[in-house]
């Protein structure tokens, strides 16, 4: 190629990236974990031989690390985005092999279209995550994390904002022969926003349609509202929601006729460095009408205590649950944040049993480049508790132990 080729080519490339901005970011994020004394206990039906938490279990120690490198290329019309990461842990790779865990995968990649100057439409795979992340969220927590496959219109003007998206899962045919509460053939959903000075209300309406083979389809709606909002020191936040239709566990399609979820969570700004925090759930549990309520799509580590007894992965067919909390969150100087919050449990229906009590300790401490986070949760367990093994009992010292690192580094940072 000629000299004068060459310039022309890395002329065009300092044009075209003169006009656009690219940035290269990644992350490594390890956790280390006590596990195996409490913590994700699984009590629901069908799970009698799950003893986490019980006598004869042996706690131990895990880590998993999420690594992960994002990009993202913008212009004028459109923003493109690609993400990959490998989750893996401590020892599942045989120290000379020549391959890896499986766990390596693209995360996200999707682009944002600019339709006009208040319509977007974002395509690709994504993360949905909306108001306090209760039903739709992207599970930053879990270092899997959770992506949709999923075309979102978005308008957007002053003050408010509304996305329309719908996602549809297909194998290779027309059924998708995998339905269980996590995994959909069919999610379509509208969310609005609306702001009101320090006001801030949204709407949501999803639903899902869920298949096991050919004939087995059943489908569920969701909707309801979040509120939010500052008066002087004191904030608010709230939710309000309500299920029906059929939600499918494994092959079988269960009628859920009025299942509703509702939450206050107050927090009182006491000083700058205290502010006091209380709050309240309640979700709907099995009785005549059905299963009750399933928060579906959430962040759901972020509700009913960090140890994840409920509602993560596990309790799906159980009594509801009613949660009463109150906590502090401390900044400490040089730092430090230091957040300590109590859980009460008792079942929501059947004979509305006391299921115990949690603590939560966090710690975090920023430092120039990276961050560190600890955090300490002890469960007291009630002896109503459901225990379907039937033949062990219940420890009375509970606990989760974990302490993470996060490493984000920005290799390229575009204009």
């Amino acid at each position: 190629m000629k000299k004068q080729n060459k310039l022309l080519i890395v002329f065009a490339l300092i044009v075209q990236f003169a006009n656009a901005q690219f940035t290269l970011e990644g992350e490594f994020r390890p956790r280390t974990e006590l596990f195996g004394n409490g913590f994700n206990y699984k009590y629901q039906s069908g799970d009698a031989g799950n003893t986490s938490g019980r006598e004869g279990t042996t706690p131990y120690l895990g880590t998993s690390v999420r690594v992960a490198l994002n990009s993202s290329y913008t212009t004028e019309t459109y923003n493109l985005y690609i993400g990959v990461q490998e989750v893996f842990n401590f020892g599942d790779r045989e120290q000379i092999s020549a391959e890896g865990n499986g766990n390596f995968r693209i995360q996200e990649a999707w682009a944002d279209l600019k339709l006009s100057d208040k319509w977007r439409f974002k395509l690709g795979r994504q993360p949905l995550s909306y108001d306090d992340q209760r039903i739709l969220g992207g599970l930053g927590w879990a270092q899997q994390a959770r992506t949709h496959d999923v075309g979102v219109f978005k308008y957007k003007t002053e003050g408010f904002k509304l996305d329309a998206g719908y996602a549809l899962n297909t194998l290779g045919d027309n059924i998708y022969d995998n339905a269980t509460n996590f995994t959909y053939r069919e999610l379509g959903f509208i969310h609005a926003n609306k702001k009101f000075g320090n006001v801030s209300l949204s709407g949501l309406l999803l639903g899902t349609i869920y298949q096991n083979g050919d004939e087995n389809k059943s489908g569920l709606i969701t909707a309801g509202i979040h509120a939010k909002g500052k008066f002087g020191k004191f904030g608010v936040s709230a939710n309000a929601y309500i299920q029906d239709g059929d939600r499918v566990n494994g092959a079988i399609d269960i009628p859920v006729e009025s299942a509703y979820l509702v939450g206050l969570d107050l927090t009182y700004k006491a000083s700058d460095k205290v502010t006091l925090l209380g709050g309240a759930e309640i979700i709907s549990g099995a009785g005549d009408n059905g299963p009750g309520f399933f928060p579906l799509y959430g962040t759901n580590h972020k509700f009913n205590g960090l140890m994840d007894r409920f509602y993560v992965g596990n309790h799906a067919i159980g009594n509801g649950l009613v949660d009463l909390n109150l906590g502090a969150k401390f900044k400490l100087g040089s730092g430090y944040n230091f957040t300590l919050k109590g859980h009460n449990f008792t079942e929501e229906s059947n004979n509305k049993n006391s299921l115990g009590q949690e603590i939560d300790l966090v710690v975090a401490k920023k430092f120039k480049g990276f961050k560190l986070v600890a955090g300490y949760s002890q469960f007291f367990e009630s002896d109503d508790y459901p225990n379907p093994a039937g033949n062990v009992d219940a420890k009375s010292f509970q606990n989760w132990a974990w302490a993470m690192l996060i490493i984000k580094p920005k290799f390229l940072t575009g204009k």
